[in-house]
Protein backbone atom coordinates (compact mmCIF):
# COMPACT_ATOMS: atom_id res chain seq x y z
CA UNK A 1 0.00 0.00 0.00
CA UNK A 2 1.33 3.46 -1.14
CA UNK A 3 1.50 6.76 0.27
CA UNK A 4 -0.78 8.42 -2.06
CA UNK A 5 -4.52 8.31 -2.11
CA UNK A 6 -6.81 9.45 -5.06
CA UNK A 7 -10.23 10.93 -5.04
CA UNK A 8 -11.96 12.19 -8.59
CA UNK A 9 -14.90 14.08 -8.58
CA UNK A 10 -16.58 16.62 -10.58
CA UNK A 11 -13.16 17.16 -12.66
CA UNK A 12 -10.88 16.94 -9.62
CA UNK A 13 -8.30 14.55 -8.78
CA UNK A 14 -7.15 15.04 -5.52
CA UNK A 15 -4.05 13.49 -4.65
CA UNK A 16 -3.29 13.05 -1.03
CA UNK A 17 0.11 12.17 0.52
CA UNK A 18 0.25 11.00 4.13
CA UNK A 19 3.28 9.43 5.31
CA UNK A 20 3.78 8.74 8.77
CA UNK A 21 5.07 10.28 11.26
CA UNK A 22 5.41 13.93 9.66
CA UNK A 23 5.45 13.37 5.56
CA UNK A 24 8.80 13.17 4.64
CA UNK A 25 8.92 12.07 0.77
CA UNK A 26 11.10 9.40 0.39
CA UNK A 27 11.47 7.67 -3.20
CA UNK A 28 8.81 5.34 -2.88
CA UNK A 29 6.32 8.10 -2.68
CA UNK A 30 8.03 10.04 -5.62
CA UNK A 31 8.04 6.76 -7.72
CA UNK A 32 4.53 6.50 -7.01
CA UNK A 33 3.29 9.94 -7.34
CA UNK A 34 4.59 10.02 -10.82
CA UNK A 35 2.67 6.82 -11.47
CA UNK A 36 -0.41 8.16 -10.42
CA UNK A 37 0.54 11.83 -12.29
CA UNK A 38 1.15 9.85 -15.64
CA UNK A 39 -2.65 7.79 -15.72
CA UNK A 40 -3.98 11.55 -14.70
CA UNK A 41 -2.32 12.67 -17.86
CA UNK A 42 -4.21 10.44 -20.11
CA UNK A 43 -7.62 11.09 -18.55
CA UNK A 44 -7.95 14.34 -20.12
CA UNK A 45 -11.71 13.47 -20.73
CA UNK A 46 -12.70 13.75 -17.13
CA UNK A 47 -9.84 15.62 -15.37
CA UNK A 48 -9.23 19.06 -15.55
CA UNK A 49 -7.83 19.63 -12.57
CA UNK A 50 -5.23 18.08 -10.19
CA UNK A 51 -5.45 19.03 -6.47
CA UNK A 52 -1.99 18.14 -4.06
CA UNK A 53 -3.33 17.98 -1.07
CA UNK A 54 -1.84 16.05 2.58
CA UNK A 55 -3.20 14.06 4.60
CA UNK A 56 -1.26 14.70 8.17
CA UNK A 57 -2.21 17.60 10.29
CA UNK A 58 -0.09 20.78 9.39
CA UNK A 59 2.06 19.95 7.37
CA UNK A 60 2.36 19.61 3.80
CA UNK A 61 5.36 17.80 3.14
CA UNK A 62 7.97 18.49 5.48
CA UNK A 63 10.88 18.04 3.58
CA UNK A 64 12.79 15.54 1.41
CA UNK A 65 13.22 12.27 3.40
CA UNK A 66 16.46 12.46 5.47
CA UNK A 67 17.88 9.24 4.57
CA UNK A 68 17.94 10.60 0.33
CA UNK A 69 20.62 12.86 1.94
CA UNK A 70 22.27 10.22 3.76
CA UNK A 71 22.74 8.08 0.86
CA UNK A 72 23.53 11.17 -1.55
CA UNK A 73 26.29 12.73 1.27
CA UNK A 74 27.78 8.68 1.37
CA UNK A 75 27.92 8.14 -2.60
CA UNK A 76 25.18 5.32 -2.26
CA UNK A 77 22.31 7.19 -4.18
CA UNK A 78 21.92 5.32 -7.46
CA UNK A 79 21.84 7.47 -10.91
CA UNK A 80 18.02 6.14 -11.23
CA UNK A 81 17.27 7.19 -7.55
CA UNK A 82 18.31 11.07 -8.57
CA UNK A 83 16.62 11.17 -10.76
CA UNK A 84 13.34 10.34 -8.87
CA UNK A 85 12.61 14.39 -7.97
CA UNK A 86 13.16 15.74 -11.56
CA UNK A 87 10.40 13.01 -12.71
CA UNK A 88 7.65 14.10 -10.45
CA UNK A 89 7.94 17.45 -10.32
CA UNK A 90 8.43 17.56 -13.83
CA UNK A 91 5.48 15.33 -14.36
CA UNK A 92 3.96 18.21 -12.08
CA UNK A 93 4.45 20.81 -14.60
CA UNK A 94 4.04 18.80 -18.27
CA UNK A 95 0.29 16.85 -17.21
CA UNK A 96 -1.93 18.72 -19.13
CA UNK A 97 -4.24 19.28 -16.20
CA UNK A 98 -3.13 22.62 -14.49
CA UNK A 99 -2.40 21.26 -10.51
CA UNK A 100 -3.05 23.31 -7.62
CA UNK A 101 -0.75 22.85 -4.57
CA UNK A 102 -2.75 23.19 -1.53
CA UNK A 103 -0.67 24.28 1.43
CA UNK A 104 -1.79 24.00 5.17
CA UNK A 105 1.44 24.08 7.56
CA UNK A 106 4.67 23.26 7.11
CA UNK A 107 5.99 23.26 3.27
CA UNK A 108 10.23 23.04 3.85
CA UNK A 109 12.68 22.17 1.63
CA UNK A 110 11.13 19.35 -1.10
CA UNK A 111 7.92 20.25 0.25
CA UNK A 112 8.51 24.18 -1.12
CA UNK A 113 9.65 22.87 -4.01
CA UNK A 114 6.95 20.63 -4.84
CA UNK A 115 4.71 23.71 -4.84
CA UNK A 116 7.09 25.25 -6.60
CA UNK A 117 6.44 22.87 -9.56
CA UNK A 118 2.51 23.09 -9.18
CA UNK A 119 1.02 25.70 -11.70
CA UNK A 120 -0.71 27.44 -8.71
CA UNK A 121 -0.28 27.15 -5.01
CA UNK A 122 -3.36 27.96 -2.36
CA UNK A 123 -2.17 28.13 1.29
CA UNK A 124 -3.83 28.51 4.90
CA UNK A 125 -3.19 31.26 6.99
CA UNK A 126 -0.89 28.53 8.99
CA UNK A 127 1.10 27.76 6.30
CA UNK A 128 4.85 28.62 6.65
CA UNK A 129 7.84 28.59 3.98
CA UNK A 130 11.60 27.68 3.76
CA UNK A 131 14.44 26.62 1.49
CA UNK A 132 16.49 25.51 4.62
CA UNK A 133 19.45 23.62 3.20
CA UNK A 134 21.90 26.43 3.19
CA UNK A 135 21.60 26.01 7.07
CA UNK A 136 22.73 22.72 7.00
CA UNK A 137 25.64 23.86 4.81
CA UNK A 138 23.91 21.96 1.10
CA UNK A 139 22.12 23.54 -1.30
CA UNK A 140 17.85 22.98 -2.43
CA UNK A 141 18.64 19.93 -5.12
CA UNK A 142 15.27 19.42 -6.05
CA UNK A 143 14.53 22.33 -8.18
CA UNK A 144 14.41 25.33 -5.83
CA UNK A 145 17.26 27.08 -7.06
CA UNK A 146 15.86 27.47 -10.65
CA UNK A 147 11.90 27.58 -9.85
CA UNK A 148 12.11 30.30 -7.20
CA UNK A 149 14.04 33.02 -8.92
CA UNK A 150 11.77 32.47 -11.99
CA UNK A 151 8.48 32.66 -10.10
CA UNK A 152 9.40 35.37 -7.49
CA UNK A 153 12.28 37.13 -8.77
CA UNK A 154 16.33 36.54 -8.59
CA UNK A 155 16.65 39.08 -5.24
CA UNK A 156 13.60 37.83 -3.62
CA UNK A 157 14.65 33.99 -4.15
CA UNK A 158 18.21 34.74 -3.20
CA UNK A 159 17.02 36.25 -0.02
CA UNK A 160 15.07 32.98 0.74
CA UNK A 161 17.93 30.42 -0.60
CA UNK A 162 21.27 32.17 1.04
CA UNK A 163 19.37 32.85 4.62
CA UNK A 164 16.91 29.63 4.89
CA UNK A 165 14.52 31.60 6.84
CA UNK A 166 11.17 30.54 7.33
CA UNK A 167 8.09 33.00 6.02
CA UNK A 168 4.20 32.94 6.98
CA UNK A 169 1.95 32.33 4.58
CA UNK A 170 0.98 36.66 3.94
CA UNK A 171 4.85 37.00 3.34
CA UNK A 172 4.54 34.22 0.47
CA UNK A 173 1.53 35.62 -1.02
CA UNK A 174 2.96 39.34 -0.78
CA UNK A 175 6.37 37.57 -2.64
CA UNK A 176 4.23 35.71 -5.08
CA UNK A 177 4.40 32.31 -4.09
CA UNK A 178 1.32 31.32 -3.17
CA UNK A 179 -1.68 32.46 -5.51
CA UNK A 180 -4.35 32.85 -2.53
CA UNK A 181 -4.27 32.78 1.32
CA UNK A 182 -7.74 31.46 2.63
CA UNK A 183 -8.78 30.78 6.51
CA UNK A 184 -7.21 27.37 8.29
CA UNK A 185 -10.24 26.59 9.77
CA UNK A 186 -12.65 24.86 6.69
CA UNK A 187 -9.52 25.26 4.37
CA UNK A 188 -10.04 21.80 2.52
CA UNK A 189 -13.44 22.49 0.98
CA UNK A 190 -12.61 26.41 0.83
CA UNK A 191 -9.51 25.19 -1.30
CA UNK A 192 -11.50 23.00 -3.74
CA UNK A 193 -14.00 25.49 -3.82
CA UNK A 194 -11.17 27.82 -5.34
CA UNK A 195 -10.27 25.03 -7.34
CA UNK A 196 -13.81 24.50 -8.78
CA UNK A 197 -13.46 27.81 -10.70
CA UNK A 198 -10.85 26.47 -13.09
CA UNK A 199 -13.13 23.50 -14.15
CA UNK A 200 -15.78 25.61 -14.90
CA UNK A 201 -13.72 26.40 -18.35
CA UNK A 202 -13.27 24.15 -21.34
CA UNK A 203 -10.56 21.61 -20.51
CA UNK A 204 -8.93 21.90 -24.04
CA UNK A 205 -8.67 25.92 -23.48
CA UNK A 206 -7.09 25.10 -19.27
CA UNK A 207 -4.41 22.79 -20.91
CA UNK A 208 -3.45 25.04 -23.74
CA UNK A 209 -3.28 27.60 -21.55
CA UNK A 210 -0.77 26.04 -19.12
CA UNK A 211 1.04 25.03 -21.77
CA UNK A 212 1.53 28.49 -23.19
CA UNK A 213 2.19 30.10 -19.74
CA UNK A 214 4.98 27.46 -18.29
CA UNK A 215 6.45 26.34 -22.19
CA UNK A 216 6.78 29.82 -23.29
CA UNK A 217 8.62 31.02 -20.22
CA UNK A 218 11.65 28.72 -21.20
CA UNK A 219 11.30 30.60 -24.83
CA UNK A 220 12.87 33.84 -26.46
CA UNK A 221 9.90 36.18 -26.28
CA UNK A 222 8.99 35.59 -30.26
CA UNK A 223 8.71 32.14 -30.06
CA UNK A 224 6.72 32.18 -26.83
CA UNK A 225 4.28 34.26 -29.28
CA UNK A 226 4.43 32.11 -31.72
CA UNK A 227 3.58 28.73 -29.09
CA UNK A 228 0.99 31.04 -27.99
CA UNK A 229 -0.42 31.38 -31.97
CA UNK A 230 -0.60 27.79 -32.33
CA UNK A 231 -1.82 27.29 -28.70
CA UNK A 232 -4.92 30.05 -30.05
CA UNK A 233 -5.47 28.51 -33.13
CA UNK A 234 -5.96 24.63 -31.58
CA UNK A 235 -8.39 26.24 -29.66
CA UNK A 236 -10.50 28.08 -31.54
CA UNK A 237 -12.47 25.17 -33.17
CA UNK A 238 -13.59 23.53 -30.10
CA UNK A 239 -14.47 27.09 -28.23
CA UNK A 240 -17.46 28.71 -27.77
CA UNK A 241 -17.19 30.74 -30.95
CA UNK A 242 -17.50 27.82 -33.04
CA UNK A 243 -20.56 27.24 -32.53
CA UNK A 244 -21.71 31.17 -33.03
Amino acid sequence: MGNWTVETRNKIAGLTFSRLPDNQMDLDSLSELAGLLEEIARRTDDISVVLLKSGIDGIFIKHADLEILRRAAAGTLSAEDGKAWPRALGLLESIPQPVIATIDGQAWGGGLETTLASTLRIASARSHFSQPEIRFGIIPGGGGTQRLPRLIGKGPAADLILTGRVIGADEAHRLGIVNVVLPTEGFAQLAEDWATQLTRNPAPALFAAKRAVLDGLALPLDDGLALERDLFQQTVPTSVFAHL
